[in-house]
């Protein structure tokens, strides 16, 4: 029994070690993201370093390198993260079974206190818009969120609720709600990004008053 059980453990601990060393590994990267989405966010693509993000990290320019190649690696590992939060955002809204424009409003409005409060949102929308200076091919903005806000307009149209083509509103909203969210960054930091956004919605879909009152996530008062 006794050669047995030595035997058992002498198999597993080498992949036992190697799991962990894995572990350790995504985590390493993970906190590199996240130093190099708070310096981006903080001082825009052309002024961050890799020393930056290292000093950040709490490690190594090496180290650093060891998972990115460049800062142009790190500039669209950045971004596929803004992107991926902002799908899961829009899962999380499908998931309440709201009617389509209460859908649409709670989507802009967990999007807009997610900019602010978030800061992979907040290096994504920076990177966008430095995008000509990075020396890499980084995702195209807001391409599925559009298209997710325009099949939830479709359907609101096919049940007779609202007139417009769903296309041109989904892209007016979008497009007026990443102007808002840089706008109040500019002025205010984010901070009152849910209440321009709100505004957003009311002024493209006028009659969206009851379906922003099923929203859980819109500001009262």
């Amino acid at each position: 029994m006794a050669a047995n059980s030595g035997d058992i453990f002498s198999v597993s601990a080498p992949a036992v070690t190697k799991e962990l060393k894995q572990e350790r590994a995504v985590r390493t990267r993970e906190r590199v993201l996240a130093s190099a989405a708070s310096a981006f966010a903080a001082k825009g693509y052309p002024a961050v370093t890799i020393l930056d993000v290292a000093q950040s990290a709490g490690m190594t320019k090496g180290a650093v390198y060891f998972h990115y190649e460049n800062k142009d690696a790190l500039a669209v590992a950045v971004t596929e993260l803004f992107n991926r939060r902002i799908g899961e955002i829009a899962r999380a809204v499908e998931e309440l079974g709201l009617p389509p424009v209460s859908a649409v409003a709670e989507l802009l409005i967990r999007t807009a206190v997610a900019f602010r409060d978030e800061t992979a949102l907040q290096a994504g929308a920076r990177l966008q818009s430095e995008r000509q200076l990075i020396g890499a091919q980084i995702p195209l903005p807001y391409e599925g969120y559009t298209d997710l806000i325009t099949s939830w307009l479709a359907k609101e149209v096919a049940e007779g609720a609202e007139d417009g083509a769903p296309t041109t509103l989904a892209t007016v909203l979008v497009s007026a709600f990443f102007g808002a969210q840089h706008i109040s960054w500019v002025l205010n930091n984010r901070a009152d990004l849910p209440e321009r956004t709100i505004a957003v919605v009311r002024a493209i879909i006028p009659c969206a008053e009851e379906d922003i009152e099923l929203c859980p996530s819109a500001p009262r008062g």
